[in-house]
């Protein structure tokens, strides 16, 4: 199946060559179907958009239209498909979570990129602990953006990108339209999708409320997941508006736990916990600010909190330690509870303007931030020895700990338009970081007391040139930088120490490209790229003067990762304005390696230089054919990722599952879309069609640890209305 599936890329490449000289693309609004969306798949973003400068920076850009797949179980794999080397971790099919990166960094729940809702971030503590609990229901999409390393200068802390969910707004030319999917499928999966919006004098309004329920794929996997948004915005005039916006989303999630290489080979659906639980309670209000001050310059201010919690109780050991009753208490042993609560408050204000160089407009683009971030880590209590979900305590917290951040920032950016065709980009970003940790560890035998202060800037520089209407060149080089997390500062027990010296990972990155379109039948951007990791934190060992062996968490080496993304679509075959054939193909080569450094193995420190970096595989593979007939398309999707560690070691492989390769592996998706009616459509697809036994994560932490399974065939089955 890997040799077909790779044919098949070798097939859609083929067929782009041979078609190239057709001139005609289809681009009539139908009553039902709008047939030219695919012409907007992975298109990049204009030079502005908003108060945003993306002149010059990687950027990819996907509409409702072109996400494809079943987007009521938010699978990524499939609505993420065009966005070359995009890293996801496969891990349940709820659609809970987001897991993303790329060019070497971590995935998991997209902790190395900065995550944003309609412009404001989505993070749960974007300094201290940057996993991205919160998850937008797609169904709920109009637009992604997605800006790369260079985001750094306006956005903020991060070395995967920037991704910007836009969400839906209500029509503007009726006072009231309602929406409503409904799908159902496999394992008795269910997700009702139901939305209000619309335009009254001069508000404007757009509600959604989502709930997403069932068993999964594995057993013990049983999910309940709710999400609801409200969107008013008022108009003042033509110059500005104001709009009110509030968002929630929780969810309870059965963890089947981690599973060992050979539990994996006998049966992947196996669970190794049933008395294992997650929840995650996310709420953001917001309020965004637009106001034209003149035909020439616009500003946004927002400002925001991210209030929530993340809860979990589990039985934590690796997958060959079962979960049995013990009689030596007459009972199941106590299950572990951790639980965070995030209060953030974040203010952004944003300026553009145009103004005249010459014979040329160019533009100004500056910022500032505010935010303060504070967390309540209580972790290590002692819970009940029963299997339902129930976070109360037997004995108190083993850690308790009050974690603050307090942030300023400020950046500004300049377009100067040198040519008609040719701009140059330079910008700059200042930061300013407060990090304050206190309270107790290791049952309140350790006190924590942490204060540090540190401020640096960001530079960066990018290039833009029309080589024709239809084709520019792009380079950008930017600084980035990750703020070290709580956890790298907090002891695990009475032996380990924190050095002193522990820097931020600072870096940059270097992009190059040329993108656009031919004839208008065949798009493209292809993109050589370096990426610097500097200063990553790891664990070393050492001997104190009590002659103990110590583990020493501070900077312990860098990565270089650097590769080519390229990504092609073509309309190979087209009749009219409502049948066409079209194709797309989104590779990326990505040599991800520790250039210097050493960690700690079983007490001794072991060079991993020449090493992949974890969880980065060589090749990211996706490739897809669409065919559409009046007011129908089917779609087929190739996916193939090689294979990668999931340590920085190199592990082969281990006892427990927990640390070893992951195999490299392919997978086939089919969806249909039927638009019967102006107001009534159906969806329906089969995920991993071929029954792909794979899996793209082994992990040391929650929810394992072990190997996570990806999910084996499923269906779906979607009905739309839409008045």
């Amino acid at each position: 199946m890997k040799y077909k599936g790779i044919l098949f890329s070798v097939l859609m490449g083929s067929g782009i060559v041979a078609n190239a000289q057709k001139d005609s693309i289809p681009t009539k609004l139908l009553d039902t179907v709008t047939v030219n969306t695919i012409l907007k798949s992975n298109y990049y973003l204009a030079a502005t958009d908003g108060v945003n400068v993306f002149a010059g920076k990687k950027t990819n850009v996907l509409y409702e239209a072109t996400m494809e797949g079943n987007l009521a179980a938010n699978v990524q794999r499939t609505a993420f498909a065009k966005i070359p080397g995009l890293r996801m971790w496969e891990m349940d099919g709820a659609g809970t979570q987001l897991n993303l990166g790329t060019r070497g960094t971590d995935a998991h729940r997209c902790i190395e990129m900065n995550m944003r809702q309609n412009g404001y971030v989505t993070n749960s503590d974007i300094f201290g602990y940057p996993e991205d609990h919160y998850n937008i229901p797609m169904e709920a999409i109009q637009e992604v953006q997605y800006l790369r390393g260079s985001s750094a200068l306006q956005f903020g802390p991060q070395f995967g990108g920037m991704m910007n969910f836009i969400l839906k707004q209500g029509d503007s030319s009726k006072p009231i339209t309602i929406e409503s999917d409904q799908t159902a499928g496999a394992y008795n999966f269910f997700n009702s999708y139901n939305a209000v919006g619309g335009t009254s004098g001069k508000v404007t309004y757009y509600g959604y409320y989502d709930y997403r329920s069932g068993d999964g794929w594995r057993d013990a996997a049983k999910f309940n997941y709710h999400a609801c948004h409200i969107n008013f915005q008022y108009n003042f005039n033509r110059k500005g508006s104001i709009a009110f916006q509030f968002s929630r989303m929780d969810y309870v999630q059965q963890i089947a736990g981690g599973l060992d290489d050979a539990q994996f080979n006998a049966n992947s659906q196996q669970a190794t916990r049933t008395r294992n639980y997650f929840q995650p309670e996310i709420n953001i209000p917001a309020i965004v600010f637009n106001y034209n001050l003149s035909a020439q310059t616009h500003l946004q201010v927002e400002s925001h909190m991210v209030i929530g919690q993340r809860n979990s109780v589990q039985f934590i050991n690796p997958p060959n330690i079962k979960d049995t009753f013990n009689t030596a208490i007459g009972s199941y042993n106590p299950r572990q509870v951790d639980r965070d609560y995030y209060s953030g408050f974040t203010t952004e204000a944003r300026l553009l303007h145009n103004y005249n160089m010459g014979n040329h407009v160019s533009t100004l683009s500056a910022g500032l931030r505010y935010s303060t971030e504070d967390t309540k880590r209580k972790q290590k209590g002692v819970g009940t020895t029963g299997s339902d979900f129930d976070l109360s305590l037997t004995k108190d917290y083993g850690i308790n700990l009050n974690l603050n951040t307090v942030n300023y920032a400020a950046f500004v950016e300049n377009i100067f338009t040198v040519t008609k065709n040719l701009l140059i980009v330079p910008g700059i970003r200042y930061e300013f970081i407060n990090s304050s940790m206190d309270g107790v560890i290791n049952n309140a035998t350790s006190k924590v007391d942490y204060k540090q202060k540190r401020s640096f800037p960001l530079a960066g520089l990018g290039l833009q040139y029309q080589t024709s209407k239809t084709v520019q060149l792009y380079a950008n080089v930017s600084q980035a930088y990750r703020p070290y997390l709580y956890a790298n500062i907090t002891p695990a027990t009475q032996l380990d120490k924190i050095d002193p010296n522990l820097k931020d990972s600072k870096g940059y990155d270097v992009d190059m490209g040329i993108r656009g379109s031919i004839n208008k039948v065949f798009r493209f951007d292809i993109n050589p790229y370096y990426l610097f990791y500097g200063n990553r934190v790891g664990l070393l060992s050492f001997k104190g003067t009590d002659n103990a062996t110590h583990l020493l968490t501070t900077n312990i080496g860098n990565s270089v990762a650097k590769g080519v993304e390229a990504y092609t679509e073509m309309i190979v075959w087209s009749q009219g304005y409502t049948t066409f054939v079209s194709v797309f193909n989104s590779l990326a080569y990505n040599h991800a390696r520790y250039t210097s450094g050493e960690i700690n193995k079983a007490g001794v420190n072991t060079n991993i230089k020449g090493n992949y970096v974890e969880n980065s595989p060589d090749w990211i593979e996706k490739a897809g054919l669409t065919f559409q007939y009046k007011n129908m398309n089917t779609s087929f999707q190739y996916s193939y990722t090689g294979k990668c560690y999931n340590d920085a070691l190199n592990t082969v492989s281990s006892t427990d599952g927990v640390t070893g390769l992951i195999p490299a592996y392919h997978v086939w998706d089919w969806s249909f879309n039927w638009q019967m009616m102006k107001q009534v459509g159906l969806a329906a697809g089969v995920n991993n069609f071929t029954n792909e036994k794979y899996f793209n994560r082994r992990i040391t932490m929650y929810p394992g640890p072990g190997i996570l399974p990806a999910d084996g065939r499923t269906f779906y089955v979607t009905a739309k209305i839409k008045i």
